[in-house]
């Protein structure tokens, strides 16, 4: 499942405001994710990294501006948002990352190769039968990682993967993304561990409703950007109205060597 990188971008934001009831969570931002990126969305609790992730997979409709997208996405929600009470089997969730090619559940034992080989390098070989609500935090998100994979997309976008699970799966499931960009895939993680960022993450994007900074993590994590961020969030009106913003500059980041492709023009 080897894929060559993308000679565009896989994912240009144009002046998005994303919201909810016209209520903006993310405002104004503007930037490329160049094929290839491995990207952490990181930024105070409410800042917008769920939404992000959501507007780039297309649940949420941009109030302002415009997304384009190239090649396919696999996205993978935070697991507290899927209903584990749910009576489906590992093999069942795994396998939905087949749909497109199985067309349905009926369709899903011819894969049964491709879904026992996807089990075995999240490391839950055996577990096929096994009911999801039996399975530990850890194991719940192994088989996520385990239907992402047979998505087989160019372009993965996590909402906090390693949230409430084990150091060893943490570990493993790191060197799984790690995997993927090494094949070239584009990778997104909206993370709270800055550790685990500048140790494994090239790129950042540090969100506060809005950019902060967006660039190289040694960069972009600096004490001055964190405080920036942690102020912006804390002085946030959740009553605020849509607010119009500057117009966002049609050229982002081809012209740019790579300290500087992916800087949002408001960035700190």
């Amino acid at each position: 499942m080897s894929i060559r990188p993308a000679t565009r971008d896989s994912i240009r934001l144009v002046g998005i405001t994303l919201g909810y009831d016209r209520h903006p969570a993310v405002h104004h931002l503007s930037g490329t994710v160049r094929a290839g990126d491995l990207l952490a969305l990181v930024g105070p609790n409410g800042a917008g990294k769920s939404t992000l992730l959501k507007g780039m997979v297309g649940e949420i409709r941009c109030l302002e501006g415009h997304i384009d997208r190239s090649g396919a996405l696999a996205y993978m929600p935070q697991a507290d948002e899927i209903d584990r009470s749910f009576p489906l089997s590992v093999m069942d969730l795994a396998g939905m990352g087949l749909w497109r090619k199985a067309g349905s559940w009926r369709g899903l034992e011819r894969w049964r190769p491709e879904i026992g080989a996807a089990l075995d390098a999240v490391g839950l070989g055996g577990f096929e039968a096994r009911p999801i609500s039996t399975l530990s935090g850890g194991q719940f998100r192994r088989a996520l990682f385990a239907r992402l994979i047979l998505q087989d997309c160019p372009v993965m976008l996590l909402d906090e993967p390693f949230t409430g699970i084990d150091n060893r799966t943490v570990e493993d499931l790191l060197a799984l993304i790690r995997l993927w960009h090494g094949q070239g895939r584009t990778v997104v993680a909206a993370l709270h561990d800055l550790t685990q960022v500048r140790e494994h993450f090239p790129t950042t994007l540090l969100l506060a409703r809005e950019a902060v900074a967006w660039g190289p993590t040694a960069r972009v994590l600096t004490p001055e950007n964190l405080a920036r961020a942690r102020n912006l969030s804390e002085a946030w009106d959740e009553d605020a109205a849509v607010c119009v913003g500057p117009k966002p500059a049609v050229a982002l980041g081809h012209d740019h060597g790579p300290e500087t492709h992916h800087h949002h023009e408001d960035a700190a």
